[in-house]
């Protein structure tokens, strides 16, 4: 062979291989390799039942399953499994019981998850019950496709198409759902729509409930409360006129004939301009009552958000508990409280909101916001699980010491009809789901910490890197690191100690802590959360600013009050704090300010040499993908150091420290940087 034509075979055999290598993100972490047909015939999967979701486990273990011979059973008896599942091992034979059908797909998809990560099954006992009953995702997808807050392409859910198109990634999104043990999903955005509960979507609803079904997955809906009204034709939409009610009781009706299975409904009432009961002098409990009792026959569950956010003179962290204490005990047992992590609106870092555990006799749950609606969008590398487990982990002293608010939400220490909690999901058309590849491991740290809370962040990100990339152990641990810092770096190079909502207005994308815009609201601008001034930054929540620490129990509304006592992660959000006071690290707040923005950009560019030398173990289209995102979050974290640390500076006329990496940017040129605007949730 002539030398010219082995340099052309060499070039085709490594265009081939980079071609085969490629890899466009869509698989997840469902990696699973078909079994040979040697494999097959050397072991049996058996299994008595007929339901549908058995038969699709005994179906993914038939495909999958390189191990022994397996026996799925069903036992009523064992109503404390919930929807999970027990595995033994007996010679030559798996045994996996549960007591529902989800509970034999949830333990296949368990032990083909263990199998691809290396681990031993031979030798398995293992019983795994949910913390929650219900793990559901809250799609913000509007009927035109757009996404609220997506950020990985239209939704979806392809309405016009729906029900006689069915698109695979319809049944691909439930079997990745039921594969981390998510099982409900809320299909519509919470600022709703009223077409949704018309004849015409709600048979496009049917036909996605019907795909959903044998993967356990239960459709539910955000609704609007004015739909009697707009769609019924009622002269009003008042919780307490018989006709509303009787509206509701027969649309309800309506529903669970074509969906057997449906879960109930989502409320954003009397927030934002949303329609609600307070617009005929109503309360919270009035409006969800009349849903919870129009449902309640059906054994479905209304889920009321507490997210209020109206105009008000009030600190607007204090609204939610304000607003929702005073009609603790009031509600039905099937509606349960759905309350953001923290009392603002999803930032980088907030205290948990207090709400959790002051209502004592009212049902609540958690909501997470999966999509990086203030952390970079689809852009920036910001692993959530440490933020989930920062909130679910706190203890809001409820009930004395060790009343975490995972205990309060799992039903723990109160006793509730049904445990829940939500994540607003990241997912869109994107072929790689979430825009982000590393996006991916949100969704399914999501996933895992619902079904169990007391996992740790660096074992999920590990578990998923193994699933998704490779298990070598060099590139585990390194990208681990990286992840488990991820979230704590975004918080340095955009708003440190406690600094919060100081993005650009509307979008949320880019720093803008000067942003005012003529005749809006106050709570809508960052001089509002900031407060920066020749003497300090911060917002004084104490008893001698708006005595917001009075919502929470003791130790912690001492511990908040004091500036001596706050945690520093925390002070600029509970004080207005003097430029020069002195930190625990032995700076002054200024510099400290300064050295966690030069923090924060210094982490991402080590991030990208470590991503660098990860070429070798990743796939060469992945590998770029990332890289690139990488060069974007870059060149943001710079834009938030520099424009923050050169608007604060007018305020504290000090020099940047020297040890600082220098601005690239004049503020000037950074105040002219305007986006395109999108609605906010």
């Amino acid at each position: 062979m002539s030398l010219r034509r082995a340099h052309i075979v060499y070039i085709l055999f490594i265009l081939i291989c980079t071609q085969t290598f490629a890899e466009d993100g869509s698989q997840l972490w469902l990696r699973f390799e078909k079994v040979s047909a040697e494999i097959s015939a050397k072991r049996t999967i058996k299994t008595k039942s007929v339901d549908p979701t058995v038969l699709l486990a005994k179906q993914e273990l038939e495909d999958y399953w390189k191990g022994n011979n397996v026996e799925l059973l069903i036992d009523r008896k064992l109503t404390k499994l919930k929807d999970g599942f027990k595995i033994t091992s007996s010679g030559s034979k798996l045994q996996i019981v549960a007591n529902k059908p989800a509970g034999l797909l949830y333990a296949a998809y368990h032990i083909l998850q263990k199998q691809n990560e290396g681990a031993e099954i031979t030798h398995y006992n293992v019983e795994e019950i949910p913390s929650y009953d219900i793990r559901i995702l809250n799609h913000w997808d509007n009927l035109d496709r757009t996404v609220e807050r997506g950020y990985a392409g239209y939704s979806l859910w392809k309405w016009a198409e729906l029900p006689q198109v069915l698109s695979p990634r319809y049944e691909e999104y439930a079997r990745a759902n039921a594969s981390i043990g998510i099982n409900a999903t809320v299909l519509n955005n919470v600022n709703a729509s009223p077409q949704i509960l018309t004849p015409e979507y709600l048979t496009k609803v049917k036909a996605l409930a019907d795909i959903f079904r044998k993967y356990g997955i239960k459709v539910y809906l955000s609704v609007n409360f004015s739909s009697p009204k707009v769609i019924g034709g009622l002269e009003n939409s008042d919780p307490l006129n018989k006709d509303v009610q009787l509206w509701w009781k027969n649309k309800v009706k309506e529903i669970y004939q074509l969906i057997p299975d449906f879960g109930g409904f989502l409320v954003k009432a009397n927030s934002e301009g949303q329609p609600g009961p307070q617009d005929y002098g109503r309360t919270h409990a009035d409006g969800a009552n009349m849903l919870a009792d129009a449902i309640k026959p059906y054994s479905g569950m209304i889920m009321w958000r507490a997210f209020v956010y109206n105009p008000t003179k009030e600190d607007r962290a204090k609204q939610a508990y304000q607003e929702f204490v005073p009609l603790d005990g009031q509600f039905r047992d099937n509606v349960i409280i759905q309350i953001k992590n923290g009392p603002i609106d999803f930032q980088p870092r907030e205290p948990f909101t207090p709400l959790f555990g002051a209502m004592r006799n009212t049902a609540q749950m958690v909501e997470f916001q999966i999509t990086q609606e203030y952390l970079g969008f689809s852009n920036h590398l910001v692993y959530l699980a440490p933020l989930f487990k920062e909130t679910l982990d706190s203890d809001a002293y409820a009930d004395g010491a060790g009343t975490t608010i995972a205990k309060i939400t799992d039903g723990t220490v109160r006793k509730i009809s049904k445990s829940a909690i939500a994540g607003v999901a990241n997912i869109g058309e994107d072929v790689n789901w979430t825009g982000h590849h590393f996006a991916q491991a949100n969704w399914f740290a999501f996933g895992k910490l619902a079904w169990n809370h007391q996992l740790s962040s660096e074992d999920i990100a590990k578990e998923w890197l193994k699933l998704t990339f490779t298990k070598d152990e060099t590139f585990v641990k390194d990208v681990t690191d990286m992840m488990l810092t991820s979230r704590e770096t975004v918080v340095n190079y955009m708003m440190p100690l406690g600094l919060h909502h100081i993005f650009a207005f509307d979008h949320h994308y880019g720093p803008e802590p000067w942003g005012n815009m003529p005749g809006g609201r106050a709570d809508w601008m960052p001089w509002y959360y900031h407060n920066a001034n020749e003497k300090g930054v911060g917002f004084n929540r104490t008893t001698s600013g708006s005595n917001a620490v009075v919502q929470y129990n003791e130790p912690l509304r001492s511990l908040f009050n004091d500036i001596q006592t706050c945690p520093e992660n925390l002070i600029l959000w509970f004080h207005h704090v003097s430029w020069d006071h002195k930190m625990k690290s032995g700076l002054t707040l200024w510099e400290e300010i300064c050295t966690h923005y030069d923090r924060g950009v210094q982490d991402v560019r080590a991030y990208q040499r470590l991503w660098d030398k990860m070429e070798s173990y990743v796939d060469a289209q992945r590998f770029k993908e990332i890289q690139s995102k990488l060069k974007i979050q870059i060149k943001d974290a710079v834009w938030w150091k520099d424009a923050c640390l050169l608007y604060f500076q007018t305020f504290s006329r000090k020099p940047i420290p020297y040890y600082i990496e220098r601005p690239i940017h004049e503020l000037e040129e950074l105040k002219k940087i305007k986006l395109p605007l999108k609605h906010h949730n």
